[in-house]
Order: C-alpha cells, then structure tokens, then sequence
C-alpha cells in the first residue's frame, strides 16, 4: 500500500521543534499510512532522533543546496512548512508541491512589541500548528507534549548526591536573552530560603551565573549547567518534583514531561502562544503585570532597554517559594 509523505520543516530552535510533537504524533495516527519526513537543522538532532512518529530526519548543514537534493530524491507528496523563512521557501519552491505554511503572525506581534495593540488569537502556537493542516482532518488528542530520550543517554544517577535521590528541584536557569532570564540574585534568595536540593540545569551562556549562585549557597545546590546534554538535562527534568524556569526551550521538554512548572517571565508574554502546553495543573506562570514597556521584544534582549529591568527584578520571589514549598512533596 502507498504511503502519503509528509515533509515537515522546523529548523529550530528547542523550543519550538518539541511543540511540534503533537503534531507529529496526531498526523502519524490520524492520516492512514502516514509517512513523516523531518527537516531540522543537524545541531538539534537530539530533538527528534528518538521520536518513534518520525520516519526519517532530514538535516540543514551549512548550505541548503545538498538537502533540497536529498528531498527531491524521496519526493515527498505533501510539505508542511512549520518555520516559514527564505530557506523554507526555497524549498517549496523547488520541490513544486502541495504546501501548507504556518502563519507567524508577525505583524500582529510586531503591534503588540511596538504599540501595545493586542490582536493575537488566545491560542497556544501548538494548536495554531494544527490550524495550518486543517485541510487533513488532523486534529489534537489533548495528550500534550513529547520528548524521548533513548536508552543509555539517561542522567548518570550515580552523579547525584545522596541528599538528592530523595527529590530535588530541578531550575533551569538559561535562556538564549538575558531580558529572559531571572537574575543570578534572585535565584539565590529562592535557593537559600527552600530547604529542598536544588539542581541547577542550563547551557554554557549560563556558567557565569550558575557559579555565583553555587559559591553562595549551601551544599544543597548542585550546579550542572553546562554539564550536561540535552538528553541528560531531560533526564533530570523528567524525575525532578518541580521545575523553576524561565521561558526557555527547556520549559517545554518540562511539560513534556507533565511536570509541576512555574515560569518566570521577562521581557516575553505568555499571549505570544509559546507558554507551557499542557502542563501539569499546579504549574504557574510569574509574570509582573501593567508595566507599559512589556513586551519589549518576542524574543529577547542582551539588556533591559529601559535600564531598569523591573519585569524580573519585580518578581514576587516569596510567591515563588510558597508555590514551590507547596508542590515540592504532594
């Protein structure tokens, strides 16, 4: 029997190549012999190499050349172009198929960065993924997020002390802008005034920070940021009691995971449709509402614009430790 392939494309980054989990997962045991196709960038292949709803991977090197060869030789019947760029574009237009491209919305973003105008639908960008394949009756099966990790690339559980085999924190202190990460201080006074062990997780970017707060913190700190891979990192979101984090890619691996979150966020809104998806019911979102330079960007910033930073330094930190203090045991 055919089958009806699938080329799917989202580049990047962490974040947005795991919300199109559902979607993988909804046209693969939806659409009768579905055969999935994905094109990533080769850096994430951590992403998507374990996803069983994922027929083959197709990965964008330095020039796009090669892999619009490589496409046109499986010829597939359908794209769905997920990243919408002039790289994505070339492709459609070389393969000469039916296609489907997601609508970013950026004007609407743009007016709501610029000028406050909020005209963005109250709709997470997963179910906006489903909107843009309409056409074959895929629809969500409300089972949220995944991310797999394979067998032998878990966390080394014999790394962690023993205090923390009992349970931990798993905060994830990263962020690609610093305008959407919570500064180095008030991490500290969260970790000083819990009781719990606190894993802090997060890229290389991050080792600066994460050293301050393991030089003034006691021993129930541990600091692996920038030790571990993704798939390590997933490993110890995935068996934490909660999660601390910022509005990161890792943020959405944690709801994959169902767990307890509470995000902090900056210069970001959550209205821009990239909050958890499906998470745990207790999770939370901090935020610091009605300030008028909010957002600044959707994306981020090296450094406040303002100067003054209020969206993080504004944070209710003991709202944060009477949630985590809260959830940490039930």
């Amino acid at each position: 029997m055919n089958k009806t392939k699938f080329l799917i494309i989202r580049f990047s980054s962490i974040g947005d190549i795991i919300l199109t989990s559902p979607l993988l997962r909804c046209i693969k045991n939806q659409v009768e012999n579905a055969e999935i196709h994905f094109v990533t960038k080769s850096k994430y292949a951590d992403l998507v190499s374990a996803n069983p709803h994922i027929d083959k991977i197709h990965y964008l090197n330095e020039h796009i050349g090669p892999l619009i060869r490589e496409l046109k030789d499986e010829k597939p019947d359908y794209m769905i172009d997920l990243h919408r760029n002039f790289r994505s574009f070339r492709i459609k237009r070389a393969l000469h198929i039916p296609s489907y491209s997601f609508h970013k919305l950026n004007f609407r973003k743009w007016l709501l960065v610029k000028f406050k105008i909020d005209l963005l639908p109250n709709l997470h960008i997963v179910d906006r993924y489903f909107q843009t394949i309409s056409k074959f009756r895929v629809t969500s099966d409300g089972k949220g997020l995944e991310y797999f990790i394979p067998q032998g690339k878990e966390f080394d559980w014999n790394r962690l002390p023993c205090d923390f085999q009992e349970g931990y924190i798993a905060f994830i202190i990263g962020g690609t802008y610093a305008t959407k990460r919570l500064p180095a201080e008030k991490i500290l006074h969260i970790c000083r005034a819990l009781p719990y062990p606190v894993v802090l997780l997060g890229g290389i970017h991050e080792s600066e920070n994460s050293l301050i707060i393991e030089r003034n913190t006691g021993n129930h700190v541990l600091n692996l940021v920038g030790k571990t891979s993704i798939y390590e990192s997933a490993s110890l979101i995935s068996h934490a009691n909660v999660v601390l984090t910022n509005d990161t890619g890792m943020m959405h691996i944690a709801a994959a995971f169902g767990k307890k979150i509470l995000s902090f966020w900056g210069n970001t809104v959550p209205k821009l449709g990239m909050f958890p998806y499906l998470p745990h019911p207790d999770s939370e979102i901090m935020q610091v509402k009605n300030l008028d330079c909010r957002p600044c960007s959707k994306l981020g910033y090296p450094k406040c614009p303002k100067k003054h930073f209020r969206c993080m330094y504004d944070q209710d930190i003991p709202a944060a430790i009477s949630w985590v203090t809260r959830n940490f045991s039930e």
